[in-house]
């Protein structure tokens, strides 16, 4: 019998969803201009690209230093539509900052060779004891978050920062895993629908089966911000 242990879940329930796009916009603004040096992880889908749009209209000023880098991405040319990177363009442009300071996960490379550069370069950020303040992740509604479906995906993950994933849906993928996400200062599941309820509830009670919550079991800190429709008390 496997025995749940990990970091307490601190559930923050907002009123409507928009809301929690006001609230994450104002985090990812604090967690931008705080700490020199250091650096946010953005998570993927549609979830957070409201708040994304919300900063792109505040005078943003990021730290010196600041870099961003994701949760997961999907093996798309940047300038797809599903891009997470693509999405997320709202936001690099309110805080302006140098190309080298985006750890894009550079998907013109083969899937295999793009896993091993983005965790080549997440080692470079924890070998130079950049700080990753504030990391954002999404919870589906199978309970998966950033590209870690399932089990073998955890397995696989081991010893890894970064690794490639087959996605159900056919695509594939490039992910963080827990070895990474353990360095983490704070984790911050958005979610956000009626349809996560089932799998907000099995992480809330730290389901040792759920992918989500294996995949943050070994983090410093998890809190999960959801709407009303996702969180009901």
């Amino acid at each position: 019998m496997r025995i749940t242990v990990g970091p307490d879940i601190k559930m923050r329930r907002f009123a409507s969803r928009a809301a929690l796009d006001v609230a994450l916009a104002e985090r990812l603004a604090r967690a931008a201009a705080d700490g020199a040096d250091s650096a946010i992880m953005l998570s993927g889908g549609t979830t957070p690209g409201p708040a994304f749009a919300l900063l792109a209209q505040r005078n943003v000023q990021a730290a010196r230093g600041l870099r961003v880098l994701y949760s997961d991405e999907r093996h798309v040319p940047s300038t797809s539509d599903a891009s997470n990177f693509r999405l997320s363009q709202p936001l690099l442009a309110a805080l302006a900052l140098p190309s080298a300071q985006v750890l894009r996960v550079r998907t013109e490379l083969p899937l295999t060779a793009a896993a091993q550069d983005y965790e080549e370069r997440l080692q470079g950020l924890i070998d130079a004891a950049i700080t990753v303040r504030l990391g954002l992740l999404g919870l589906g509604a199978d309970g998966h978050t950033a590209s870690l479906f399932k089990s073998a995906d955890l397995e696989a993950a081991r010893k890894h920062l970064a690794i490639a994933v087959q996605r159900p849906d056919g695509r594939t993928a490039v992910s963080v895993t827990p070895d990474f996400l353990a360095t983490v200062d704070e984790i911050v599941f958005v979610v956000a629908g009626a349809d996560k309820i089932p799998a907000l509830a099995r992480l809330a009670a730290r389901d040792p089966t759920l992918t989500a919550w294996r995949a943050v079991e070994c983090c410093r800190a998890v809190h999960v911000w959801a709407d009303s429709e996702a969180l009901q008390q």
